[in-house]
């Protein structure tokens, strides 16, 4: 890994200290005049996709098909492996994916017109796959809230997660469609150390707010657990009983976790991270997210990069295992259904004309 040097004024309230160097180097954008480095303003565009659902195989994940309202996150997670998907779009994986995003303002309608194909089948739909729907700019948007008005329409399969509290907003559609055992969310929670989670998570909501947000659903019977992720091995490995107790006291009823990878220019973003705010752990730390992805900071097999490999590994699993035991707590959430989904013109008994 090569030595990054952090801009002489950093940028405030990000989770990136730099711009990387990114793959697809034909593709370069630059920055306005006069914002680079230190002052550097969030800019919202238009992303005028023609389909809004997503498909992967991939055996890592616990979905086939999913949504994701927003390209890049607010939020700015300093560890956040969708990063290097920012460089497809001409940008950085650094401050640029934290300030430069892409807003889907047509999702809601191209859901309702992908609900009402005739060869459309229902199957769980994961939304935040990739970045948060719930970031800031969703509380003035709204596209997260048009497509679970969808959903709960259709009475369509959701899972959720998020680590804002302003999924709470939206307790009405989410406790529709819990009705028809059709949600399900997992609120993530990295630490319970609040200076620690400002730092690796600096615009996302409180700890006290998302647990807050578990407590508010599971009191509108929703079902809701917790994500522990990641788990970065040397940093907060040893917070996992004292998370999945706080999450069980607010109402959590399941929960689940990864460990740290970094693929592509993530591994930059975090080597940086950790020499602006622990300088004295980036070796230990960056040593031990090595071991657990055997000598490397992503494994390349599948059902070994979300896990993790080696002795470390195999203790974060077992703490985490004996820690769900002894809360009671689950480790998948409930299981949903697509029995009740009906389509958009199928709703109040009649056709729709055309």
């Amino acid at each position: 890994m090569r030595t990054l040097k952090s801009p002489i004024n950093r940028p405030h309230g990000r989770g990136a200290c730099l711009n990387t160097d990114q793959r697809f180097s034909a593709l370069q954008v630059s920055y306005d005049p006069g914002e680079e480095p230190a002052k550097v303003a969030t800019k919202f565009f238009h992303d005028h996709s023609s389909s809004i659902i997503s498909r992967n195989d991939s055996p890592d994940l616990g979905f086939g098909a999913s949504l994701n309202p927003y390209r890049g996150c607010e939020h700015g997670c300093a560890y956040c492996y969708a990063r290097p998907s920012h460089e497809w779009l001409g940008w950085s994986a650094g401050v640029d994916f934290e300030t430069r995003i892409m807003v889907k303002t047509e999702a809601p309608a191209l859901l309702r017109a992908e609900f009402s194909r005739d060869k459309y089948l229902p199957e769980c739909l994961a939304i935040s796959g990739i970045t948060d729907c719930y970031q800031p700019v969703e509380k003035r948007l709204e596209i997260t809230r048009g497509c679970l008005a969808v959903l709960a329409e259709c009475r369509h399969p959701v899972g959720m997660i998020t680590k804002n509290h302003l999924i709470t907003r939206d307790l009405d559609h989410l406790g529709e469609l819990a009705r028809y055992q059709a949600a399900a969310v997992y609120i993530s929670i990295t630490s319970l150390d609040a200076d620690l989670a400002r730092k690796l998570e600096p615009r996302a909501s409180s700890l006290k707010m998302r647990l807050e947000a578990v407590r508010d659903m599971a009191g509108q019977g929703i079902p809701v657990g917790v994500n522990v992720a990641p788990v970065i091995p040397g940093l907060n490995d040893s917070e996992i009983p004292a998370i999945i107790n706080a999450a069980r006291d607010a109402g959590a009823q399941f929960a689940g976790y990864t460990v740290m990878r970094l693929p592509f220019s993530v591994k930059e973003v975090f080597a940086l991270w950790l020499e602006e705010h622990f300088p004295g752990m980036k070796d230990k730390v960056l040593n031990r997210i090595e071991e657990t992805q055997g000598r490397t900071l992503s494994h390349p097999e599948f059902g070994k990069r979300l896990k993790g490999v080696g002795v470390w590994s195999d203790q974060i699993a077992q703490i985490f295992q004996v820690s769900l035991k002894r809360a009671g707590m689950l480790h998948r959430r409930p299981k949903l259904t697509t029995a009740h989904f009906r389509r958009p013109r199928e709703i109040g008994g009649q056709m729709e004309l055309w």
